[in-house]
């Protein structure tokens, strides 16, 4: 793997888990602060907290909801990766068998390397072949029908 993808990828992992921490500390603050309303108004002990101290349980739920999601989704994420990574190496495996090859490390990188620039020209025959979209025609008042004449 090149540094480019791997960058890329690490990029994307970083965006990922960064998006699902911030809806996890939303989520899980509004909860907190939620539990920490009702726990002021029906419980005697916990309206004599401090402000900073009620504050501080609300931000230990919040960290603990970023915590979460922010690893829940990292690790769907590599899951994803592998899965994709495993069946490409498998239809690798599958194909230099065919040809006689022995998969190795070395044969299945190369592999991969033809089969992304198969792809990108294939990509690229399709944009190529493709009619550009029509142009619309702002549309005319439908005719009137025989009833309403």
């Amino acid at each position: 793997m090149d540094r480019a993808r791997r960058k890329q990828e690490v990029e994307k992992a970083y965006e990922v888990q960064a998006k699902a921490a911030v809806r996890g500390a939303a989520q899980y603050g509004a909860v907190g602060l939620g539990l920490a309303a009702i726990a002021h108004h029906s419980w005697p002990a916990f309206r004599r907290q401090t402000l900073p101290f009620k504050a501080f349980l609300v931000t230990i739920v919040s960290v603990f909801g970023l915590c979460i999601h922010a690893e829940n989704a990292l690790q769907s994420h590599e899951h994803e990766q592998r899965v994709r990574e495993n069946t490409i190496r498998r239809e690798a495996r599958l194909d230099l068998a065919r040809r006689g090859l022995v998969a190795t490390e070395t044969e299945i990188a190369k592999w991969k390397a033809e089969h992304l620039v198969r792809a990108q020209a294939e990509a690229e025959a399709r944009t190529r072949t493709e009619p550009s979209a029509p142009v619309e025609q702002p549309a005319s008042a439908p005719p009137a029908s025989a009833s309403e004449q």
